[in-house]
């Protein structure tokens, strides 16, 4: 266990099911009193924190709103009084061809993937700087070293993630806080099983299996995958790492 996390709150966004329901079960593993938030249903998330024996709490929350996020953090400060960890998890990722793409489109991933970061970020920083004390961890995707056809509007959204992560880093290093990023490769969820395969798969067990062969470790990605990062960089050992975007994709991208 990384050291640190005992009693501290998260808010983690996206975490009703997935990469972003792992994390709430890791970290309340880790100690983590956790804030469910999701468009989902979170019920299942939170049943697995107390599970660990933390407190938790889902808020219905559309992230792309400033109003919703704003409505959601009320709620959060009442129940648990303040907030020390931020996972910014929420995004969706649909496959359009650019021709095809309307700016509905692209406004809809911007906003789901790199607005929502920066409004949770922005609602739960103050606090943060007040205790000298704080964690944000973003998503940003391999898909920015390995883009494909028919993602231009993803991956816009999470080059602006890796910016923003970058930029907030310095700005909040003189209050104790770090701001990094982590980035998994295509990852097994029930987000990446509910869209259809790309061009040239006829399923996406197809396309997994084709991603895995590109890695240095050849398997699927799991959210389980990804979890141990996230404890790592929420903890007091990350205490000397900030504006950086760490790779978790089995060893496909190489910076």
């Amino acid at each position: 266990m990384a050291k640190g996390h005992k009693d501290k709150v998260a808010v983690i966004t996206g975490a009703a099911n997935g990469i972003g329901q792992a994390f709430a079960k890791r970290l309340a593993e880790d100690g983590v009193d956790i804030a469910v938030v999701d468009i989902a249903d979170g019920s299942d998330t939170v049943k697995l924190v107390q599970s660990a024996g933390r407190q938790a709490i889902y808020v219905k929350t559309d992230v792309s709103s400033e109003e919703s996020v704003a409505a959601m953090a009320k709620q959060v400060n009442a129940k648990f009084s303040h907030v020390d960890i931020v996972v910014n998890c929420a995004g969706i990722f649909p496959q359009k061809d650019f021709a095809a793409m309307t700016f509905a489109d692209w406004r809809k991933v911007l906003s789901t993937n790199l607005d929502s970061t920066f409004l949770v970020s922005a609602a739960f920083v103050p606090g943060m700087r007040a205790r000298k004390w704080g964690r944000v961890v973003n998503m940003a995707s391999s898909t920015l070293g390995s883009v494909v056809t028919g993602f231009a509007h993803y991956a816009a959204s999470k080059g602006g993630i890796v910016g923003f992560t970058r930029a907030l880093a310095s700005d909040l290093a003189g209050d104790g806080i770090t701001v990094n990023a982590i980035s998994p490769g295509l990852t097994r969820s029930p987000g990446t099983l509910a869209r259809a395969p790309r061009v040239g798969f006829a399923t996406m067990d197809d396309e997994f299996l084709s991603v895995a062969q590109m890695q240095a470790i050849k398997r699927v990605e799991t959210p389980d995958d990804l979890v141990g990062a996230v404890s790592f960089l929420t903890s007091d050992d990350s205490a000397f790492i900030t504006g950086q975007t760490f790779n978790v994709d089995g060893g496909r991208v190489r910076t």
